[in-house]
């Protein structure tokens, strides 16, 4: 073989690893960004507990095949209006006794999420099961979680039970909906920004304010 050809080799046999390699580049750039846009502010959480970039990201597409094998569904016209009256309820609730009706709505969002067919033994797999279709809520979730758990401890003011309700709401009202999105809209704010309120009108007695009446509060903390 003439030094001509061997030449001629080498430098295609360079041209194909360097296409390989862009090609491999452009491939991960293009699922990093596809998982960002996903998970939101939970494609940044992961990656922190994770030790590196691509275990972080082969986490999150772990999330995604194990969702997929759920046997995840819609609910029933009848099953949402009682859910719905259900939360209607615990806003008259939270008037009176906020502490009881920040943990009955962390019950409900559970018992929503069971009907619909995710597992719920497990908050931090119920979380990460969340994200795969309602990354948008997720870290509320764990902020309204984080609030239940210490006012259970007796560490929780009135204000930070209120926006715990109004964290609970938003995921509720979205498990509500009749599909799950493929995909959810990557998050535009922190979370610590004022979040609008519940969007459904409840009628409550003339002496007694609605949830998504009261005074705005300070960031939880």
């Amino acid at each position: 073989m003439s030094t001509s050809m061997i030449a001629g080799i080498v430098v295609l046999v360079a041209v194909v690893v360097a296409i390989g390699v862009v090609s491999y580049v452009a491939a991960r750039r293009n699922r990093t960004s596809a998982l960002r846009e996903q998970y939101g502010s939970e494609y940044d959480r992961t990656l922190r507990h994770a030790s590196s970039r691509r275990t972080g990201e082969a986490e999150l597409v772990k999330r995604q095949e194990r969702v997929d094998n759920l046997d995840i569904r819609p609910l029933l016209a009848e099953q949402r209006e009682l859910y719905d009256q259900q939360w209607h309820d615990l806003q008259e609730m939270f008037v009176e006794d906020p502490g009881g009706a920040v943990n009955h709505a962390d019950s409900l969002v559970m018992d929503v999420m069971r009907t619909r067919g995710y597992p719920v033994a497990n908050f931090e797999q119920r979380a990460s099961d969340l994200s795969v279709h309602h990354a948008r809520f997720v870290r509320n979730y764990r902020a309204a979680r984080d609030v239940a758990e210490r006012h259970r401890r007796g560490a929780a003011t009135t204000e930070e039970l209120r926006r715990a309700m109004v964290y609970y709401h938003e995921l509720f009202e979205d498990l509500l909906g009749p599909e799950p999105a493929a995909t959810d809209r990557p998050i535009k704010m922190e979370v610590a920004r004022e979040v609008a309120p519940p969007v459904r009108e409840v009628p409550v007695r003339p002496d007694r304010p609605r949830l998504d009446a009261l005074p705005p509060d300070d960031e939880v903390r």
